[in-house]
């Protein structure tokens, strides 16, 4: 299966997808960090692919995506954004009902 193709099949599996730098207990950038956060204080389960351990993955998604900067955070299928939106989204409260949403579609 070529990159592309395992980028599709993960986004399509994954209700709340995000691409980061480290893992959501060790980010290893701020701006992953901030965006774990946020995406943790939504109270979901998430999915995660940390880009330094798939530089393939890191090299592809932002031509796929038209977003060249990480985390990206993708919910039911769409692309929400790096990390500034993703906190303007979570301080608004916007983020939460997006996430809940589609990990209950996802469950259905």
């Amino acid at each position: 299966m070529d990159i592309i193709e395992t980028i599709k099949e993960q986004i399509e599996k994954n209700p709340v997808l995000l691409y980061m730098k480290g893992s959501p207990n060790a980010p290893q950038c701020g701006f992953s960090a901030r965006a774990t956060q946020a995406v943790m204080g939504c109270g979901e389960k998430f999915a995660y692919v940390d880009i330094l351990q798939n530089p393939e993955i890191r090299t592809n998604l932002p031509k796929y995506a038209n977003w060249p900067t990480f985390p990206q955070l993708w919910v039911d299928g769409e692309l929400v954004g790096g990390s500034d939106i993703i906190l303007e989204m979570f301080e608004k409260g916007e983020l939460q009902p997006l996430i809940k949403q589609a990990v209950e579609k996802a469950g259905a």
